[in-house]
């Protein structure tokens, strides 16, 4: 008796009854009649010639046909985007249409499955999907010694002959993905580059979706001294989608890059910490993009463009997450000509918590909070443009009016470097889309003088941390014609990564004590810039500025002031190093003064109720079945023949 068949849950085995002698048993050869293999997806095997039953215990072709795993074998190629195919296929193939040889059965080598298993464990992880059990290496193969077939022998024949082995690629489809099918590329991207990739999420939507970022570093997970940190968001507004489908295609450009060797990508990847989240509004873009399929009529050409301005722009609650931020701005111009105000890490005020705060801005606030990011883009649609802080104007009856930050000339560089390095951003067509008439000059503008409003995320990341943020307009159509994401991609790649390069412009340093302990939450000020940046927990610090000479002074509560002068050279390719050594002294009462703003509380003071921190975590319970869904590819098997094929999900 032999025990084959899919494991259940409760770990049993299903029990076939084969008519074989033990002695075969032993061997791993048993009598069979051989027969034709007449199973389409395994027609080009090295052999031609199967047995029923199998390996498995079908008893018959045809139900081995309508099996799970057959239907597995089927679709694997789709699943995996075409990675560690045919060579997942041929294996499974090896086992539901054995090799049959003078009426005796062989089955295929360990070391085969084995080798495989090492190379595509990480496609399978991708998707969240259990290595296929019937692909067990030690149930359903054997050893050399015990007389097994290479099951690819065919497939590395072909491959000798003509010359071509395999390096590591990453298939880019350039069609739209379901927000399950896109956080599966990430953790599938994440789990083929595992040594410079993983994901994580830092909430959950209104619906209860994950709010998926992928990171890349040379230690992910993990800030290393001095290394900046950047990110992307896209989606932000959910009919807004372009974005969305750029970050996607950005993380499989740099994990596939970076195994191919690319040295712009791995000096990139080795000296920066990347965090890019595709959506920050997958609820939004889930009702775009159903009203995209409703609206789509073959004998109507006119409806083939979808182009909507408000449906899905805002949240499942209809919140536009862009003007849901809180409103720092205003307090900035209130208390511009107070003697110590400085426009950086300004408080949230108690009454924003009052109002409604979207979980997915509440999210984002945190994730902001938690880590040194240095830059920042987000990206949106209907212009053609890079515009930056600040989006309110600082008159309250001028909806457009010049708005500058105190960093204004390092801002317009900023957005002139995505701008320029754009295929077509930069030309500089004034009111290209006609959606909000002049855009400024070649490609960029101050957002208040574009158009004002308040709340936004861009002066947000400004006011409240060290993080230089711009707003990246993809161009006049909001939700592209998936025949035009391949020109988008062409066209925003290089600036994608010029961009991202440019974190390492200005300075950076350390910030010490006398015993060279790093000073955690330090400022750096520059003079004649009324806009600061503090120290990270170690101590570190990054500052963006412009080529030229520049004051600057470092202090903190308990130590006395350091002050140098340095001069940093146009065209410098990386940030100068600047460090600081403060003494420690008595705190003097005026210097005190500097390092808050009366009556505005502490920047600490973060969700004073935890009335949100609650409602995320009743929101998460509440929708446990939501976390716990099946993935996006089980519609695949819900309907297979039999029992389903839980032995293909994880948990």
């Amino acid at each position: 008796m032999i025990q084959h068949g899919k494991p259940h849950s409760d770990q049993s085995l299903t029990i076939i009854i084969l008519n074989l002698s033990c002695s075969s048993v032993g061997s791993f050869l048993y009598s069979a009649k051989c027969m034709d293999i007449m199973m389409n997806y395994c027609d080009d095997m090295s052999y031609t010639h199967t047995v029923f039953p199998n390996i498995l215990g079908h008893r018959t072709r045809e139900e081995a046909e309508l099996g799970p795993e057959y239907l597995l074998v089927s679709v694997v190629h789709n699943l995996l985007n075409g990675e560690c195919t045919p060579d997942i296929r041929m294996l499974g193939c090896s086992v539901l249409v054995p090799r049959c040889e003078k009426e005796k059965v062989l089955k295929p080598c360990r070391s085969t499955c084995e080798a495989v298993r090492k190379n595509c464990y990480h496609a399978f992880e991708g998707i969240e999907m259990a290595w296929p059990y019937f692909l067990d290496c030690d149930r359903f193969f054997v050893s050399d010694q015990e007389g097994c077939y290479d099951p690819l022998e065919g497939l590395r024949a072909i491959q000798e002959e003509g010359n071509t082995p395999e390096k590591p690629h990453t298939v880019i489809q350039f069609s739209y993905q379901s927000n399950a099918q896109m956080n599966s590329i990430l953790k599938k991207t994440a789990a083929r580059c595992p040594e410079i990739a993983m994901t994580y999420s830092i909430g959950r939507s209104v619906e209860g979706k994950d709010l998926l970022v992928i990171e890349f570093s040379n230690n992910p997970g993990v800030h290393e001294l001095l290394e900046p940190e950047m990110k992307y968001i896209g989606n932000m507004h959910g009919n807004e989608v372009l974005g969305r489908q750029l970050l996607i295609y950005l993380a499989q450009y740099l994990c596939s890059e970076y195994l191919l060797g690319n040295r712009r990508i791995q000096t990139l990847i080795n000296t920066t910490r990347i965090h890019i989240l595709p959506s920050m509004n997958p609820d939004g873009y889930e009702l775009a993009a159903a009203e995209l399929q409703d609206t789509i009529d073959p004998e109507n050409e006119e409806a083939q463009n979808y182009n909507s301005w408000t449906l899905g722009r805002g949240n499942a609650q209809n919140i536009d997450l862009n003007r849901n931020f809180p409103d720092l701005t205003t307090i900035v111009y209130s208390r511009r000509r107070h003697r110590h105000f400085r426009s950086n890490h300004i408080p949230i005020p108690d009454a924003y918590w009052f109002g409604k705060v979207a979980p997915e801005t509440y999210a984002v606030m945190k994730w902001i909070r938690s880590f040194p990011f240095v830059l920042s883009a987000n990206f949106h649609g209907g212009e053609l443009l890079v515009s930056y802080p600040y989006d309110l104007s600082k008159h309250p009856l001028e909806q457009k009016m010049f708005s500058p930050t105190p960093d204004e000339q390092v801002f317009k560089q900023i957005a002139r470097t995505y701008a320029d390095a754009h295929a077509t951003m930069s030309e500089g067509n004034s009111g290209r889309c006609e959606n909000f008439g002049s855009i400024g000059q070649d490609g960029i503008i101050n957002g208040a003088w574009w158009y004002s409003f308040a709340g936004g995320m861009q002066d947000f990341n400004y006011l409240h941390t060290n993080c230089f943020e711009v707003t990246v307009e993809l161009g006049c159509d909001k939700f592209p014609a998936e025949e035009e994401l391949y020109t988008g991609w062409k066209d925003n790649k290089e600036a994608l990564l010029t961009f991202m390069e440019s974190v390492h412009r200005g300075i950076k340093g350390i910030v010490k004590d006398e015993d060279g302990n790093g000073i955690k939450g330090a400022r750096i000020s520059v003079r004649g810039i009324r806009h600061d940046i503090t120290t990270a927990e170690n101590g570190d610090y990054w500052r963006l500025l412009t080529a030229g000479i520049h004051i600057l002074t470092a202090s903190a509560p308990g130590y006395t002031r350091a002050m140098k002068k340095i001069h940093l050279p146009a065209r410098m390719q990386k940030a100068g190093r600047v460090d600081f050594v403060l003494q420690k002294a008595v705190v003097e009462p005026d210097m005190e003064e500097d390092y808050r703003i009366p009556s505005m509380g502490t920047y600490e003071h973060f969700d004073p109720y935890n009335q949100f921190e609650r409602y995320t975590i009743s929101e998460q319970n509440q929708n446990g079945e939501e976390g716990q869904e099946k993935p996006w590819w089980w519609s695949y098997f819900s309907h297979a023949h039999g029992s389903t094929p839980t032995w293909l999900l994880r948990n």
